[in-house]
């Protein structure tokens, strides 16, 4: 799925738990913290050799065709080495981020719920990923086993349903959210 659909759809999830915790009288969770967690496994995958492509190419005199479609391509005479594919899937694993997930809990003393992102990013991955164009390594390193009917969220039609659901979610939570407002001034 692309970033930008990653940040409305964990937006939505994060605002449903601040309003669970709210009931409960429990502390919110930061939504901008909540986004930016939810976009972190693709900025980590592609960013990095992003960056490092731009290094090479303005510090290093590298040319672009150095640089393949998603990141760096390194080469070691006959070894070809992806950074981005290398990185995805790190980012992109439901066991990287429970360790993770479990060692900040442990440091902090409270769950990190911002962090939630980042798991509902690789869910969503699994389903909008097809096996052709980085299909989600979701139990990495455990086992390389990926989902195998996966949608490339790319493709036009599942874009339309996708930003069409999303669209009537946010309508649909405004409306109520300012059905609640109007209640709360009548009553």
């Amino acid at each position: 799925m692309d970033i930008l659909a990653h940040s409305l759809w964990n937006t939505v999830g994060a605002k449903k738990l601040n309003e669970s915790l709210e009931r409960k009288r429990r502390p919110k969770i930061s939504i901008l913290a909540s986004a930016g967690w939810s976009i972190f496994p693709d900025l980590f995958a592609f960013g990095v050799p992003f960056v490092w492509s731009l290094y090479t190419i303005f510090f290093e005199g590298k040319s672009f065709d150095s640089i393949s479609h998603h990141g760096l391509t390194l080469s070691a005479g006959d070894l070809t080495f992806d950074l981005a594919s290398y990185l995805y899937q790190f980012s992109h694993s439901f066991i990287i981020f429970a360790l993770i997930f479990g060692a900040i809990w442990l440091l902090i003393k409270h769950p990190p719920l911002a962090m939630l992102g980042w798991g509902m990013h690789i869910f969503l991955d699994i389903f909008s990923h097809s096996i052709q164009f980085f299909p989600t390594p979701f139990l990495f390193p455990i086992s390389n086993y990926v989902f195998p009917y996966g949608i490339r969220w790319a493709t036009p039609w599942f874009m339309i349903v996708n930003y069409s659901l999303l669209l009537l979610v946010y309508v649909f939570y405004l409306l109520r959210k300012k059905k609640l407002i109007i209640n709360e001034v009548v009553s």
